[in-house]
């Protein structure tokens, strides 16, 4: 099974900034998504966790680099030393360039200010001296030394440099610069960029006045940063009390583009594929709601009648604990943008009206993007229910809502279990999150029966695991469905076994994507499951693996040498849960993902497809008939669960799409206890697995795993009791 490093880890740990966090987080998920999922890593995390398995890039923010000298000196150094020259990269931008250099030198002989820091580090990426501020008057917590320093790119220091700006103005604020760079080529030191106007501090010898310098290491390599090239304009608030502000950022829009390309640069420089795109995330869209039978939209309607509020202006809401929806009639649409307005307006964060009027207003609306930090939760979503009809293809021109409600009634002929779940759908081109809508939202959520489903063709904050967070590109298959499962079922049918049901119904319903359960065109598809909740494929551009210690039965012979292979899997999709307890049942959101034509950042359904089906010229995935095929899959192994629990043959099916059979596991909390994967139990769903001794025999003991919550990966924090 393959592992390819789709993190890119933006540190959120002691010492950092929540400006400098934020603005890191905007600027990598615009230029690296949908290649990488941009995620926060928090201090606890990088210290016990096994992020740097999964991890291209390690990005340390602006901040105070002393706090992460206390923090990580030691223990955390070392995972992040060894982590860059096994192949990863490192990128520390400002306080993050001065804590990846051997030597910090800051405010040398201002000591009565507080600000004199000076001492080595650990990391030493960069082999020298980072010294600042590089300009004179930084103070923490304020913008004061703020500017808009322009820079000299070493285009020579780029393999392809066609895009690449001469010059360009970046923010800075306090970062310094590296010392003698020019200087230190024997030692892998090429400097990127250099500060063009003169420094208040000695830049050292050679003359480069270094902003930006890279060093590989290893198999990977550094970037640290004087200034902030990730900071964007549009994310810089007024500060008409600051002398100039405003033209700093005149500047920095001015050259943003610039700016952007330069750091695609530094990202390709790292060994990162960069999205040369449009780097803009999309606007939140309309919301349709139907149903197979339109009717049934009034119904539905009419059950949320406790829920709806009707404002001064006789606008509809539902004000959601998350989320707030404004209900569209299709009669009445040209009245609605005077109350999205005021909604809108009245989110707006500003230090005074005169600010308030010179900030962007957002209308989810309007299909174009707008830049810049948003509030996602406080922007207004407007449901369009369609009473009368299916939702026109110009209406969602992503979606085609009679392929959907059509390939629904087509797959019930061969599920006599499959019925309801579906008919009523929510749909929007780009949400939030479709799990976040429903799940977030208990007002609304409370009112929803069993099969609702909530499908997207773009997330912009889909959920995973923890605190994962990323933009789901078009070409996903993206939807959540309701299941409220009665708890008084919670013994004989534990409710932990409906992610199981799902992760059933994704493969079953994928290999009988033309209907047939068994035997159909596409039951040959190479498709499995990861434990507890991950959709893997065999990877279409490297089907195998050698492995001397593998079991499969494909091999090779050359040279006299016998080379055993195995699949090579990567990662197609997910599962994401969200459980609750309310009246007397449980309150269940199951989230889908699974990539169909999109081929980053792993691969997808299509491309499986095209290389292992045994039968030529089958017809593509749609994302309307996927979702109807899951859903109606999904909708018949949990009736089959509430006549008989997760039986033996609903266990043994559970074995046949999964990737674990005798895998052999290292329980690290435990001393180093060694254990080979049976099953999983049938009362929580935990994995069975037995002890095996030093001699490799089964010592007679057996265990539940279950994780201890990891977030990078569960099979690195198992913990086990016994049975």
């Amino acid at each position: 099974m393959s592992t390819r490093k789709l993190n890119v880890l933006v540190y959120t740990g002691t010492g950092t900034t929540v400006a400098s966090v934020r603005q890191c987080l905007f600027t990598l998920r615009r230029l690296l998504s949908p290649n990488y999922a941009i995620i926060p890593l928090t201090e606890s995390a990088l210290l016990k966790e096994p992020w740097s398995s999964t991890a291209a890039l390690l990005v340390i923010p602006g901040g105070a680099d002393t706090n992460y000298c206390r923090v990580l000196n030691g223990h955390g150094n070392r995972i992040i030393d060894s982590f860059v020259r096994r192949g990863g990269a490192y990128l520390g931008f400002c306080a993050g360039g001065y804590y990846g250099s051997a030597r910090c030198e800051f405010e040398v002989g201002h000591s009565d200010t507080g600000m004199e820091v000076v001492g080595s580090r650990e990391l030493a990426f960069f082999p020298g001296t980072c010294r600042g501020g590089a300009f004179a008057g930084f103070r923490y917590a304020s913008e004061a030394g703020a500017r808009a320093a322009k820079l000299q790119v070493n285009k020579d220091a780029f393999p392809s440099n066609q895009e690449i700006p001469d010059t360009f103005r970046s923010y800075y604020n306090g970062g310094g610069v590296f010392v003698d760079a020019a200087l230190l080529k024997d030692k892998g030191v090429e400097v990127l960029a250099s500060y063009e106007e003169e420094l208040n501090v000695d830049g050292g010898e050679g003359g480069a006045k270094a902003a930006l310098v890279y060093r590989k290491l290893g198999f990977g390599g550094a970037i640290v940063t004087g200034p902030h090239p990730e900071f964007s304009a549009v994310n810089l608030e007024p500060h008409p009390n600051i002398k100039d502000y405003d033209k700093l950022i005149a500047a920095m829009e001015e050259d943003d583009q610039l700016r952007i390309n330069f750091l695609k640069a530094c990202l390709e420089k790292l060994g990162l594929d960069a999205n040369h795109q449009n780097p803009s995330i999309p606007s939140l869209s309309k919301l349709h709601l139907s149903a197979r039978d339109p009717q049934d939209v009034g119904g539905l309607l009419a059950s949320l009648t406790e829920v709806i509020t009707t404002d001064e202006n006789g606008e509809e809401l539902i004000k959601g604990e998350n989320d707030t929806f404004l209900i569209e009639h299709q009669d009445s649409r040209w009245s609605v943008n005077d109350v999205r307005t005021a909604l809108e307006n009245a989110h707006i964060s500003t230090e005074d009206d005169h600010n308030a009027a010179k900030k962007p207003k957002y209308d989810a609306g309007q299909a174009a993007a707008v830049d810049g930090l948003i509030d996602y939760n406080k922007v207004l979503k407007t449901i369009v229910p369609h009473e009368q009809g299916w939702p026109e293809p110009k209406e969602t021109p992503y979606f085609n809502h009679a392929d959907y409600y059509s390939s629904l009634k087509e797959f019930r002929r061969h599920e006599t279990d499959a019925y309801e779940w579906g008919d009523v759908l929510l749909y929007g081109e780009a949400v939030t999150s479709t799990n976040t809508l429903l799940e977030k939202n208990h007002k609304l959520l409370s009112h929803l029966s069993t099969g609702f489903t909530a499908a997207a063709t773009t997330q912009i904050a889909g959920r995973g695991r923890g605190t994962n967070v990323w933009l789901a590109p078009p070409g996903c298959t993206i939807f959540s469905t309701v299941v409220n499962h009665p708890a008084h079922l919670g013994q004989s049918h534990p409710v932990v076994f409906i992610q199981y049901l799902m992760a059933i119904a994704i493969v079953e319903g994928i290999k009988s994507y033309d209907g047939r359960l068994k035997g159909g065109a596409y039951a040959d598809l190479p498709v499995k499951l990861k434990w507890p909740n991950d959709v893997y494929a065999q990877d279409p551009e490297n089907p195998w693996t050698e492995d001397s210690t593998s079991t499969s039965t494909s091999s090779s012979t050359a040279n006299g040498y016998n080379r055993q292979r195995k699949p090579n899997y990567v990662k197609i999709g997910g599962i994401l849960t969200n459980c609750a307890y309310s009246a007397g049942q449980y309150q269940t959101v199951v989230g889908v993902g699974v990539n169909t034509t999109n081929g980053k950042p792993t691969t997808s359904l299509d491309a499986v497809l095209a290389k292992f089906s045994q039968r030529h010229n089958l017809p593509p995935f749609r994302s309307e008939r996927l979702v109807a095929r899951l859903v109606t899959r999904f909708e018949a192994l949990y009736r089959d669960f509430l006549r008989n629990g997760f039986s033996r043959d609903m266990e043994e099916r559970y074995y046949d799409t999964w990737l674990h059979s005798n895998q052999i596991v290292t329980l690290e909390a435990e001393g180093g206890v060694t254990a080979k994967v049976v099953g999983i139990t049938r009362d929580w769903g935990l994995l069975r697995a037995q002890e095996i001794g030093p001699d490799g025999r089964a010592t007679g003991k057996i265990w539940a795993l279950q994780s201890d919550e990891n977030s990078f990966d569960f099979w690195k924090g198992l913990v086990k009791r016994k049975i």
